[in-house]
This record gives structure tokens, C-alpha cells and sequence, in this order.
């Protein structure tokens, strides 16, 4: 498994920046797999957000917020993470497709399907999330699961 074969969830990735429950385990697998891990535009949205959120619960002080910013960048800047772009058009309506298949068996909300609908919009085979129901959905998609 490459690095451009793994779609990580937002939520998995901000662990890489903010102290969170499973930031070791995504940590030492980042390590590991080396190369570019692909996020979309929305996803780096995401990522930015769970860290100003974090600065905003007071779990983060000013000097923590700048630094994890700035570490999201410069992972950006030196090949770590690959800003990806899909055809959000076709991704939207895979997700539809894949809550109107999934979600009344499994409960999944609409930014899981989304992110699982973005994994399979750019072919990748693997999918990292923390979150229980998207690691369900992603593996009903047909995408095998990462673990950490």
C-alpha cells in the first residue's frame, strides 16, 4: 500500500496536528508509509477547522494554533500531503448515491458519505478514519480499511 492509495479522513489527519486520542497510532502509520498522502480541497478545510476549533474549546493557545497551522502547511509545501481535485459534481452524486444505498442500515451522516464518496471518486483502494459507522460504510463502498 502506497501513501496515494490511502484516502484519510479529515478528522484522522487532525490528529497528525492537534493532540488527540489515536494521534500516536496515526503518527508512527504516517511514518511508515512515507510519500504524499492525497486531500481534497474540502478535506484541507477540514483539517484547518478542527485545529482553529481546537484554539477555540481552549484546548490549543495561540502559539499551539500558529504551530500546527504551520505544520499543516509545510506538509502541503513539502510533499508530505497533495492538494487532489475531483469533480465535485460527480463526488456529490456519489454520495447520494451512497446514502440512499447505505444510510438507513447504517446511520452514516452526510460528511462521512461525503468523504467516502471523495475516496472513490480518486480510485484509491484504502480508507483511514477513526469514526466507526464511515469505517462501515467505507468497507460496504468496497474500500479496505486501514488500521493504526
Amino acid at each position: 500500500m502506497t501513501a496515494e492509495e490511502v484516502y484519510v479522513d479529515p478528522s484522522g489527519l487532525a490528529r497528525l496536528y492537534i493532540h488527540q486520542a489515536g494521534s500516536r497510532e496515526i503518527s508512527a502509520w504516517r511514518a511508515k508509509i512515507g510519500d504524499a498522502l492525497p486531500v481534497t480541497h474540502h478535506g484541507r478545510t477540514e483539517v484547518i477547522n478542527a485545529i482553529c476549533r481546537c484554539a477555540f474549546l481552549g484546548h490549543l493557545n495561540e502559539q499551539g494554533l500558529a504551530e500546527a497551522l504551520a505544520d499543516l502547511a509545510d506538509d502541503f509545501a513539502n510533499g508530505r500531503l497533495r492538494q487532489a481535485d475531483i469533480l465535485w459534481r460527480a463526488a456529490l452524486n456519489r454520495a447520494a448515491e451512497l446514502s440512499r444505498n447505505h444510510t438507513p442500515k447504517l446511520g452514516t451522516r452526510s460528511l462521512d458519505v461525503l468523504h467516502v464518496a471523495c475516496a472513490l471518486e480518486l480510485k484509491v483502494r484504502h480508507f483511514l478514519t477513526f469514526d466507526e459507522r464511515q469505517q462501515k460504510l467505507a468497507a460496504a463502498a468496497g474500500l479496505k480499511l486501514v488500521r493504526c
